[in-house]
This record gives structure tokens, sequence and C-alpha cells, in this order.
């Protein structure tokens, strides 16, 4: 469960949203965003439908990390300057740490 103040941050936030990437073998992807936010960042998480495939645990670490990305306007968290780095320290702070990738 992520804090209840990033949960009220991103209900407060209009910008925010969570997409399905819908991609066709051969015609492309569509995904609808929102337009960027005033500081001119998207909070917009794009989730693959192949995370269905993959273990319900490593799911979890890619939308908590995902969604770390956008409690952080794409930036850094603390001394981390390194967005990847950030987005996956934020995400263990809530309790998915980085696990490595599996299929079920």
């Amino acid at each position: 469960m992520l804090p209840s103040e990033v949960l009220r941050d991103f209900i407060a936030d209009p910008y925010f949203r969570i997409c399905l990437d819908n991609c066709e073998p051969g015609r492309g992807r569509t995904v609808v965003m929102a337009q960027l936010g005033p500081n001119g960042t998207s909070r917009c998480v794009v989730l693959k439908p192949r995370l269905e495939h993959c273990s319900s645990a490593f799911a979890r670490y890619i939308i908590a990390h995902e969604l770390a990305h956008a409690h952080l306007h794409n930036g850094g968290w603390g001394e981390i300057t390194d967005r990847e780095e950030a987005a996956d320290a934020l995400a263990a702070c809530w309790g998915f740490p980085k696990i490595p990738f599996e299929w079920i």
C-alpha cells in the first residue's frame, strides 16, 4: 500500500493518469496521456499488458517503481539524483524492493 499522502497527491492532481499501453504487433501503440503539468513534467504512468505474464511480486515492483517516478515528477529523491535509482529507492521505501524479472 502506498502512503496516504502519496495517494492524496495523485488523486488531487488533474495531470496524474494511469494508462495501459495498447500495443498491436505490426500496427504500433496507442496511449492516451494527460498533458504536461505546470512544471513541464508528465505524471502519466503507462503500464504494459505483459505485466500480467510476470510474477505478481515483479509486477508490483514495476508498478510501484513507475508510481514513484510520477510522485517524484521524474526527478531525484533526496541525495539520489539518478531518476531510475531514485524511483527504485522510493519504491523500496514503500515496501516494494527491486526484484529480478520473473515470468509466471
